[in-house]
């Protein structure tokens, strides 16, 4: 199970589909295989980049079975809904199968600091003894959660063990949370997202790892290894990667250019994004293959 002191490198796997949109089970089994090898020590299914959205509860479990089966990983699974049954029911069945715990998105409408607390209290009580985490993203849900807020939730719902740190900019946030710990606060585990395009400056900052899902997984599990005992190889490997994390990070396309990736790494099968969504244009592909030349000339040059 997770708790606070969670750390490492969860993946925040894709979901693979076949070119008609179908769930591609078989990719599965072959993405959970290439995220462990290329160092992940947890993997996270059904995030907002897996595209949980478009997934029938069917599919979703689904997944869920096929994961749990394959690895020994532990293994995380998003189950952001629109209402507290729909959570409650999709967690039930992911611990049931061994999931480490789950991982709710507060929904857009939360406007004030009271409805954000209220709603996750609200979380934590629909999910009883079940380990959870906090995804704050607020560029993707709207809703800004401020140090002080997520430190009430924190208090309140002693069964939330970790937090999603998604924010944009958002090095301060960690800051502050760490300095709330210092102070007396119950410590929280803290893995980051965002592509990794922050990652080195985050596990500076305090965060204890990264839950993203670059498609260089080593990358994350190198600089996570290194910033502390060799902090300028760290840095000179966060460089290597750094234009294609760039590209990656594109609002709308980036999924795209990840599962592109995925496929050409033979992580997955086929690069499909179920629709809808972008496929990416031959003129982007030629700019993928040049940053991934380029990528590899660096890492060789270290």
């Amino acid at each position: 199970m997770i708790d606070e002191t969670t750390s490492g490198v969860f993946t925040i796997a894709a979901t693979p589909f076949l070119p008609d949109g179908a769930l591609d089970l078989a990719s599965v089994d072959t993405m959970v295989d290439f995220y462990a090898e290329n160092g992940a020590t947890g993997l996270t299914i059904l995030g907002m980049m897996g595209e949980a959205g478009k997934l029938s509860t069917a599919e979703s479990e689904a997944m869920i079975a096929r994961v749990v089966a394959r690895t020994n990983l532990p293994v995380v699974f998003g189950v952001t809904a629109p209402g507290l049954a729909a959570i409650q029911h999709l967690s039930a069945s992911a611990m049931d199968q061994g999931a480490a715990g789950v991982m709710v998105a507060p929904p857009s409408q939360l406007r004030t600091d009271d409805q954000i607390v209220s709603y996750f209290q609200n979380v934590a009580e629909a999910l009883g003894e079940t380990p959870w985490i906090l995804q704050d993203f607020p560029l993707a849900t709207h809703v800004q959660i401020t140090p002080n807020v997520l430190r009430k939730i924190f208090d309140t719902c002693p069964t939330c063990k970790m937090l999603k740190h998604e924010d944009w900019p958002g090095l301060e946030k960690i800051s502050a949370l760490r300095q709330q710990e210092e102070d007396g606060a119950r410590r929280i585990s803290i893995l980051c997202g965002n592509g990794g395009l922050f990652l080195l400056e985050e596990l500076l900052r305090g965060a204890d790892g990264a839950m993203t899902g670059f498609a260089y997984p080593e990358m994350m599990r190198d600089i996570n290894a290194l910033v502390h005992s060799e902090p300028e190889r760290a840095r000179d490997i966060a460089d290597a990667y750094l234009a294609l994390i760039r590209y990656e990070t594109q609002p709308g396309l980036g999924l795209a250019v990840r599962k592109y990736i995925l496929a050409r790494r033979g992580a997955i099968a086929h690069g499909t994004v179920r629709k809808p969504g972008l496929t990416l244009s031959k003129r982007t592909i030629a700019e993928i293959e040049t940053l991934i030349v380029r990528q590899e000339a660096r890492l060789s040059a270290l």
